[in-house]
């Protein structure tokens, strides 16, 4: 396993561990750091196949000083007819096949400006002449066929098939100056040898009329010819000005932004479960929100990442407005729209296998556990928070502190988190700081049995200072609202398991058991929670994905502190005991994907007793969500 995929597993997509197929990284590698960025940023100019000239034998040693001098002769008295723009910065066109590539990818109708400018202006292309209202160079030409036999004898072009010139088609009198120019330095580089080997395994000589004939063909085509000149200077500093002024040569930036639209029914809530009488009516809104993340990718070493992410978005929980936060989404993102930092936090490597990630932010069993469920992803995978991955790995809330990801032998991997809720709050111990407040520490092992199955076993140990679990979603809440808060000590265990039976069906599951004792009381809370899955990758086109999920949301199934504490009856004594109901969640999606960077999901989601509470109406919470990555 690489060691930038051991540092990136887990955060910037989530996937199926097994065969180590961990997500795509868009990290450098530091020997190719400056030889990649340059590509890029010419990757607009040149073609990759164009960069590298055609191989040659070494020259021919037998043949005579006198035969080399009168060729180079010869050449030289052809050059001096054409008089280029006389500047001591000139670069010479040391590849002519990158030109030819240039040229071919201008239009005929292209026109720069004929005003003058000054050397440094930004567009120094623009003090090119324009060559677009010249006459074409006809196949029946004398030209075009000089130019022809040229380059079969000398094998001045690279990059066309079988090193036709493209056949007989017209071409502009730009494109048949940069082939002209081509052959003029292919020819220039022959002259020190009286051989030069091409592809036909055939020895030929420059000789004396295909040199008149240059000379000829310059002549006819000066002015194209200094246009090429300048056209490649203007490159090459257009070129070196990316280079000098790029963002960075480690740096690479991602970005999405989700907009989506979303509302519920209006079902009736019972607030104090003991009548069975609805208090009130859930309502919400039909809503259109919107939220962006960006996230700065840095390697310093190739061994090492710095992830900055950044986020806003004004999609809140539906909760308040419900009684329930059994329907909530799985991509909020409330900030009332300010930016904030989701992320920062610095992944290296202590060897080929063992990975340590530390930081204020974006440091937690989400983050740092390898995600084993296909329908995981809050822009692309399940639209509903519960859907989204096993409630036990939320427990703490946890944001900043430090990880561990060891891969130990092919198929199995143990990560590790410590991480605090409030990590830099310097106040009350009790309320926050890396060791107050609420953390967690957990560890995942994670298996592949088989090519096609994944399994993470989690264990995660949490405390609590006011009774909040801090999973966000079923019952979180161990204590009832009327007695005083007093902190609790969580143990949970659990266990995600996807096989893939062929590439366009997975099935899968996850289960999950909580404990939690409080400080200064007797008793505990137990809480459970389960669900079943079915995912359909590549459903009716290659790229989109459908999920199915059935479940129950976490539900204390067990609750023994004393009379007055229990969550489950608070509003009937607070006597020990479980949730005498259950709530079911039902949900379907469908995730289209339109293009590389764009996606349309639909999706359903349905609770059958919310709030484990055969009183309250059924729950239908509906979204449309649209993901734009770039």
């Amino acid at each position: 396993m690489s060691d930038i995929s051991l540092l990136m597993a887990g955060v910037l997509a989530t996937g199926p561990i097994s065969a180590l197929n961990l997500p795509e990284q868009p990290v450098i590698t530091p020997d190719n750091l400056v030889q990649q960025s340059t590509q890029e940023n010419l990757s607009q100019v040149l073609s990759p196949a164009e960069i590298t000239p055609p191989e040659f034998v070494q020259p021919d040693i037998t043949t005579s000083s006198a035969t080399k001098h009168k060729y180079e002769n010869i050449l030289k008295k052809s050059r001096e007819k054409i008089q280029f723009i006389n500047s001591p910065n000139l670069p010479e066109l040391k590849n002519t096949q990158a030109v030819i590539e240039v040229v071919q990818n201008q239009e005929n109708t292209e026109e720069f400006s004929l005003s003058p400018q000054p050397p440094d202006s930004d567009n120094q292309m623009s003090q090119v002449t324009s060559v677009s209202q010249l006459k074409d160079v006809q196949p029946s030409d004398w030209a075009f066929d000089a130019l022809q036999s040229l380059v079969e004898r000398y094998g001045c072009i690279a990059g066309y098939h079988d090193r036709n010139y493209l056949g007989n088609r017209t071409i502009s009198r730009y494109e048949f100056a940069a082939g002209l120019n081509a052959c003029l330095e292919k020819i220039n580089e022959a002259m020190p040898a009286a051989g030069y080997a091409y592809a036909n395994n055939k020895i030929n000589t420059v000789n004396s009329e295909d040199l008149i004939l240059l000379q000829r063909l310059q002549s006819e085509f000066q002015a194209e010819l200094q246009q090429l000149q300048q056209r490649v200077e203007a490159v090459e500093n257009r070129t070196t000005e990316l280079q000098a002024n790029q963002f960075s040569t480690t740096t690479r930036l991602f970005g999405q932004a989700v907009f989506s639209v979303q509302g519920t029914n209006n079902p009736d809530v019972d607030l104090f479960p003991r009548d069975g009488v609805p208090e009130r009516q859930g309502k919400t809104n039909l809503t259109f929100t919107s939220s962006a993340q960006l996230t700065l990718a840095t390697s310093f070493t190739g061994r090492d990442l710095l992830l900055t992410g950044l986020s806003a978005g004004n999609l809140g929980s539906n909760a308040a407005l419900l009684s329930t936060n059994m329907g909530r989404l799985g991509f909020e993102s409330n900030t009332d729209n300010n930016l904030v930092v989701s992320d920062l936090s610095y992944r290296f490597v202590v060897s080929d296998n063992f990975g340590i990630v530390v930081g204020t932010a974006g440091v937690n069993p989400i983050n740092t556990f390898r995600g084993i469920s296909p329908l995981e992803g809050s822009s692309d995978g399940a639209i509903s928070l519960f859907g989204q991955r096993n409630p036990i790995l939320s427990i703490g809330n946890g944001t900043g502190g430090i990880g561990f990801d060891w891969q130990i032998s092919d198929r199995i991997s143990l990560q590790g988190v410590y991480s605090a809720e409030i990590p830099s709050f310097s106040g009350n111990i009790n309320q926050g700081g890396l060791f107050g407040g609420r953390f967690t520490a957990g560890t995942q092992l994670s298996l592949a049995p088989t090519d096609n199955i994944d399994i993470g076993v989690h264990y995660l140990y949490s405390h609590s200072p006011d009774g909040l679990l801090g999973s966000g979603i079923g019952d979180s809440q161990l204590i009832s609202p009327f007695a005083d808060a007093t902190a609790f000590d969580t143990q949970a265990i659990g266990a995600t398991v996807a096989w893939r039976i062929n590439p366009n069906l997975q099935l899968g599951g996850w289960g999950g058991f909580t404990s939690s004792k409080p400080f200064n009381l007797p008793g505990s809370v137990e809480t459970t929670n389960w669900m079943v899955f079915a995912a359909f990758p590549n459903l009716l086109r290659p790229g989109n994905l459908g999920g199915v999920l059935v479940g129950q949301p976490p539900k204390i199934t067990s609750s023994t502190l004393p009379d007055g504490f229990n969550f489950p009856k608070f509003s009937d004594g607070g006597t020990a005991g479980g949730r005498s109901d259950t709530s079911i969640h039902v949900e379907l999606f469908y995730r289209a994907q339109l293009s590389d960077n764009i996606a349309l999901t639909p999706g359903l989601f349905v609770i059958f007793n919310p709030d484990h509470n055969a009183a309250n109406d059924t729950l239908v919470v509906g979204a449309l969500r649209a993901t734009f990555r770039f």
